[in-house]
């Protein structure tokens, strides 16, 4: 009996062993990034830069996946349910972590399901309207909302995007109506803004900014707490009179629930590395986008604080997924 124990010993720290050898080569293979989103988005831009680097550091591939549908659901729950050994993240959004779980039935729990590793990047929406509406600051349109109720507009690319939760904020803040339109993307939004068929849009910086510079668009405000330094030019909504209005889009790398500590810790360390480079800092800035690269205990503080955020603002408006 005690050379069979002997033998179960001995061959445990062998298995430990391996294992601990193989955390410390890791990648050993191609890494899989799961986007939620079609290729091009705000995702799949952040994904695939943090990829480029990632595998140059590495000397492995990191290659993005687009699996889109359901709001980006189908792409958070293939990461919830990959094997936890490293060689399958997320590069997941705000709305899949704290804002779908109050609007869907999720087939995973975004507190218990994933292994935080950094959030990577910020972008705020630029407020735009189309030329022909006469208000030129947040304020004047708040005046021309509450003069007309009800015939104002925003455009949107479905309930509970990241483009229409700025539009509920405002209109719950301000004590205004203006009325919802969903499409079935932002790209397709924009489009009737410009021919204004739609009054207004929250639309991404890397979105709106090229229209707004090219004068086809109007810019009030930018929606994050602090001016955004790719728009240095533009006043906050909080500035504009509306103190505390914060609507930001961030997305952060993310491994599944179970991934060995030793790979979660290496990934969390080559992230923030690779976000410390000036070159993808000037990228992300490009792009419209504030990096990040905070720890794990911040990025999982940052979920569990945002979540009843935006479930509160979601119960009061009424919102309910397309």
């Amino acid at each position: 009996m005690k050379q069979m124990l002997a033998l179960i010993l001995s061959l445990s720290l062998i298995v430990a062993a391996g294992h601990a050898a193989a955390h410390a080569n890791y990648p050993t293979k191609p890494v899989r990034i799961i986007v939620g989103f079609p290729p091009g988005g705000p995702a799949d831009i952040v994904a695939r830069l943090l990829g480029q680097k990632l595998a140059e550091a590495w000397g492995k591939a990191a290659v993005v996946e687009n699996v889109t549908g359901a709001a980006g659901n189908i792409g958070a729950d293939r990461v919830a349910k990959a094997t936890p050994d490293g060689y399958t993240l997320g590069l997941l959004g705000q709305t899949q972590i704290v804002v779908n779980p109050s609007l869907y039935k999720l087939p995973y729990d975004p507190m218990k399901d994933f292994a935080t590793i950094s959030q990577v990047a910020v972008t705020s929406s630029i407020l735009v309207v189309h030329n022909a509406v006469p208000a030129k600051n947040v304020g004047e349109l708040v005046a021309l909302a509450k003069a007309r109720p009800g015939e104002l507009t925003f455009a949107t690319g479905g309930s509970g995007a990241s483009s229409h939760l700025p539009g509920e904020l405002l209109k719950s803040m301000a004590g205004i109506d203006i009325s919802h339109i969903p499409y079935k993307g932002g790209p397709q939004a924009i489009l009737d803004v410009l021919a204004g068929r739609v009054t207004m849009a929250f639309s991404t910086i890397p979105v709106a900014l090229p229209l707004v510079r090219q004068g086809k668009l109007r810019a009030l405000a930018v929606t994050s707490l602090r001016r955004s330094s790719t728009v240095p030019e533009l006043p906050t909504i909080d500035e504009s009179g509306f103190r505390g209005f914060e609507a930001t889009a961030w997305f952060g790398l993310l491994a599944p629930a179970g991934t060995p500590a030793t790979i979660a810790r290496k990934l969390h360390l080559e992230t923030v590395k690779v976000l410390g480079q000036a070159e993808v800092r000037a990228k992300l800035t490009d792009h419209g986008f504030e990096v990040f690269g905070n720890s794990p205990d911040e990025f999982a503080a940052a979920i569990k604080s945002e979540i009843p955020k935006w479930a509160k603002l979601i119960k009061e408006s009424g919102i309910k997924p397309d």
